[in-house]
């Protein structure tokens, strides 16, 4: 039996059959681990691969292949554009290789005078992302390779408006835009078509929050053309969950649905966006959006409606948006007087109809967009940039929060715990941190593009813990108690219980001996009891300086001592022997 959906160029058995496939071909065992479908006409499913679990994504739709061809989808379109390997150092052997991205990618040296080397970007483009001429050319290395001797690595797009190759380094692709305009399809313009929508989706979500827009209501006759969406509302409202259907698209400009799903229960809502030209996919996907990955009793994490717009409007409410969708949304949005009319608008056609609908819209808007296209690994997939529409995080980030800003720090980091320094040397390194600003709540691991496990220390650890360890490995007591303090209270809910024992026990022991008047011995067996006796010994070991930097393993830059970063790296060598072997 053929299964075919709007919107899409292929049967869903085709599809999935086809995907499943190639990615077996490619050396990749994917897993389905997990499936929900909480009310009718709802599913989503979590695959992942059984080699390297860091690789996964979600699928979701109105029926279980559905649901499973996007997944699958979403993981073409994340292995074709790197996305899976974004966040992380691939170590010195791929940064010194013949490509580090893919074999069209251009290197550009760094200039003696740090300027941007010409030839980057278009002008539209660095105006728009250095505006006030503050970026230096250091900071556009990328943090895959960390390779600031070889250059800019950046990587070739197409200016669609004018056809013109631009090349946008890859530091700026992996810091302002995130997954945002990646997608992978059957044909090339179904999966641009869906790339151009959640363009729209999310540039719109945030217009609509961050402006506290009121929306008009989408009329329940016109509801009621769609059967299958009709019964998932109804059966939502039926659990106690009241719904509210909105046309988002600004009066007919964009393709863009909102539903509202209130939790009475907490006194919470939860907002969810989709887009397509075909109305009917539309307002599917903003239906599935609102219970991927969650069953019924997963609806109580979000937040209540709000009347201080200012705190709605902010950046990283809208940041919290695109992660998880729990931020604020102001209860303006529902007022009976909407600030548009509804329009009940589609713009259905064959995929390349929809793609020029959406390019159009584009062109009205005097906004260029920016194509890479991908199909390396047998599948179409695409990377659209438009820059000030699609950037999850502003460009200011390039200077102030860019992710590259630790690969200084690595080797150094990775060493620490098998360190022998001076006092002087461990409070340099402290100092240092907070000569560089790092934020104390950033993780270690994010900051140096680590992967690992949740049971290694190096899973949780903040710059603020790391100062704590180095403080006790200086003997710097106080501090350390200080810092100690910290950590309990920004980490304790996410430490395994080994490390949160220790935190608390180290709290406990300098809390003690720092008491100049109490003998700690006398102390040993209530803490022993308290805390077990291998705890204790570990945390006095450190403050007598004969142990520093628990829990954490030393590394190197080859990162061979880290089991799930080298899953990580074995998984993208799959990518760049297919790289190899295609004609870029």
């Amino acid at each position: 039996m053929q299964t075919f959906i709007p919107g899409k160029d292929a049967a869903l058995e085709a599809s999935i059959e086809r995907f499943q496939t190639k990615l077996r071909d490619l050396g990749f065992d994917i897993e389905e681990a997990s499936w929900l479908n909480p009310v009718p006409h709802v599913w989503s499913v979590h695959i992942r691969d059984r080699d390297c679990p860091l690789c996964f994504t979600n699928g979701k739709g109105a029926s279980k292949k559905a649901a499973l061809a996007s997944a699958l989808g979403e993981y073409f379109e994340r292995l074709s554009t790197n996305y899976f390997f974004a966040d992380f150092y691939l170590g010195e052997a791929i940064a010194d290789s013949e490509f580090v991205h893919y074999p069209n990618e251009k290197w550009f040296p760094i200039p003696d005078d740090g300027e941007l080397p010409p030839g980057l970007l278009d002008d539209y483009t660095l105006n728009y992302y250095d505006p006030a001429g503050e970026l230096s050319a250091d900071m556009l290395v990328d943090l895959q390779s960390g390779n600031e001797e070889r250059g800019i690595c950046a990587l070739p797009f197409i200016r669609y408006d004018n056809q013109q190759t631009v090349y946008i380094p890859m530091n700026i692709v992996g810091n302002l835009y995130v997954s945002n305009g990646m997608s992978a399809g059957n044909t090339r313009t179904e999966a641009r078509t869906q790339g151009l929508s959640e363009v729209f989706e999310r540039y719109v979500k945030n217009r609509i929050i961050a402006e506290a827009i009121s929306l008009p209501e989408i009329p329940a006759a016109v509801i009621a053309r769609y059967p299958g969406i009709q019964e998932a509302i109804a059966t939502l409202e039926q659990e106690g969950f009241p719904i509210l259907c909105y046309d988002a698209s600004l009066g007919g400009q964009f393709p863009v649905i909102c539903v509202v799903l209130f939790n009475p229960a907490n006194g919470t809502c939860f907002a969810s966006f989709g887009a397509h030209p075909r109305f009917e996919v539309a307002f599917e996907r903003t239906v599935t959006e609102l219970l991927q990955g969650r069953s019924l009793k997963d609806l109580d994490v979000f937040a209540p409606p709000s009347f201080n717009n200012d705190e709605v409007a902010d950046h990283h409410n809208l940041e919290t948006h695109f992660i998880d969708s729990s931020g604020l949304i102001s209860w303006d949005l529902f007022k009976t007087e909407s600030d548009f009319e509804f329009v009940d608008w589609n713009f259905a056609g064959t995929t390349e109809e929809e793609f020029n609908h959406l390019i159009g819209i584009f062109g009205q808007l005097e906004q260029p967009v920016y194509i890479a296209d991908y199909e390396h690994l047998g599948v179409y997939a695409c990377r659209i940039l438009v820059p000030g529409m699609s950037d999850i995080y502003p460009a200011e980030d390039l200077v102030i929060a860019n992710n590259n800003m630790g690969a200084g720090l690595r080797e150094a980091v990775l060493a620490l715990p098998e360190s022998d320094g001076a006092a002087e040397e461990y409070m340099a390194f402290y100092d240092m941190l907070d000569e560089e600003g790092f934020d104390d709540r950033t993780r270690v691991r994010e900051l140096i593009g680590l992967a690992v496990g949740r049971d290694s220390g190096w899973h949780t650890l903040r710059v603020g813990e790391l100062k704590c360890l180095l403080a006790l490995a200086a003997g710097e007591l106080a501090t350390a108690l200080e810092w100690t303090d910290w950590t309990l209270e920004f980490n304790a809910t996410v430490f395994t219980a080994e490390r949160a024992n220790f935190f608390r026990c180290l709290k406990a022991s300098l809390e003690l001996h720092l008491s100049p008047e109490r003998a700690p011995e006398a102390y040993r067996p209530a803490f022993d009891k308290m805390f077990g006796a291998e705890a204790v010994q570990q945390v006095w070991a450190h403050i007598h300086g004969e142990a520093r930097f628990f829990g954490l393993t030393a590394g190197d830059l080859s990162l061979e001592q880290f089991p799930l970063h080298q899953k990580l790296l074995a998984a993208y060598e799959k990518l760049q022997r297919a790289k190899r072997q295609f004609n870029f």
